[in-house]
């Protein structure tokens, strides 16, 4: 897209430029026992209508496209579910760049900022569907109904038990304290999830009182390390005694090691105001794309994952949690217990983060 902006195009050239990017771009089909789907020519020539058997997703999930969900979903209604797969923001930077030529019907992240911005960009379309107001609690939906969210991403706390007890943590301000000096490892700066996670504490408690407490992890922190699995490794091996993670990394490495020396802290459960605000979440989450040409296939795969079943799968996929309580959880995940979760709009994440990014260079936290 960059380049293009360098370049003086004539309408009509220009049109034809964004055709050949939209039909070059690469779409990867979800492979089922009934077809392989077409690609290529083919797939430009399917662009020019309305194809009912076909779904074209943007997603960040690097998952693959063999995720269970979205195979059993093809198998259940005939409908081909193709991926292109990329970053969020280069996504969204796709879908302004192909306009009305996009391929795209469903636009699929792993951070609901992003997601915001689709929607705020003018790249999703409102979805009138009362199975998805029904499914997907409110908290977890665009209230213009242009995204929705189906698994949480839980970011929170992980210590060695051999090192700390848990009566020893509760927040994620705490981390700041002197005693956890040279015991912390953490993501850097440049980290969207450290990102948002900075933006929650400057909503909470303002900018000057956030400064603090980011001031507080730099100092205590031994090391940056831009992987949350190498963060739980570390701990494992003593590096370092506590940080900050995802919970699905920790799920990854216990199905491989169940013996795996690590727990989990739910942060932010108890206390008044921000200290029991809950634990710190994103979502993997999807809307369907303004000029989506296949909307009707579109808004059955979103339906179908806020099913019990489509949503366990899915959210099961990268052991994550169901946004809807009632539905259950990955075998895994069960013995973690139940936590509250922070639910500050997503927006808030978005507005803050330049805000975020130069606190975190003001206090030199890297």
């Amino acid at each position: 897209m960059q380049a293009l902006l360098g370049i003086r195009i004539l309408p009509v050239v220009a049109a034809v430029v964004l055709v050949i990017l939209a039909a070059c771009a690469p779409v990867t089909p979800v492979i089922t026992p009934e077809t392989t789907g077409p690609t290529g020519e083919e797939a430009a020539e399917a662009m020019t209508g309305e194809d009912a058997a076909v779904v074209y997703i943007y997603s960040s999930r690097h998952y693959g496209q063999m995720e269970a969900a979205f195979v059993e979903f093809s198998r259940e209604t005939g409908i081909e579910v193709r991926f292109s797969f990329g970053k969020d923001a280069a996504l969204r930077e796709r879908l302004k760049a192909e306009g009305e030529f996009t391929p795209a019907d469903v636009l699929f992240t792993v951070d609901g900022g992003n997601l915001w911005l689709a929607a705020q960009e003018g790249l999703l379309q409102p979805v009138a569907s009362p199975v998805l107001q029904k499914n997907i609690p409110e908290a977890w939906r665009d209230p213009n109904n242009r995204w929705f969210a189906f698994s949480l991403r839980v970011r929170t706390i992980a210590y060695n038990p051999e090192r700390v007890t848990p009566d020893e943590l509760s927040t994620y301000e705490a981390l700041a304290d002197p005693r956890w000096e040279g015991r912390l490892c953490m993501r850097p700066s440049t980290n969207v999830y450290t990102q948002s996670l900075v933006a929650s504490l400057i909503h909470q408690y303002g900018y000057e009182k956030a400064r603090e407490i980011v001031a507080g992890w730099a100092r205590n922190t031994k090391e940056f390390i831009d992987s949350d699995t190498r963060i739980l490794e570390t701990i494992a091996a003593g590096g370092c005694d506590v940080g900050i993670a995802n919970h699905y990394y920790l799920a990854r490495l216990v199905v491989k090691n169940p013996d795996f020396p690590v727990k989990l802290f739910w942060a932010n459960q108890v206390g008044e105001g921000p200290e029991g605000r809950g634990v710190h979440a994103n979502f993997s989450g999807a809307g369907i794309t303004r000029y989506a040409r296949n909307v009707e296939s579109a808004r059955r795969l979103l339906e179908w994952l806020s099913t019990s079943r489509g949503m366990a799968l899915f959210a099961a996929g990268n052991f994550e949690y169901p946004v809807n309580p009632e539905v259950e959880v990955h075998e895994i995940l069960k013995p973690w217990g139940n936590f509250k979760v922070d639910t500050t709009p997503v927006e808030i994440y978005s507005e803050l983060q330049d805000d975020a990014i130069r606190l975190m260079d003001e206090v030199g936290y890297q």
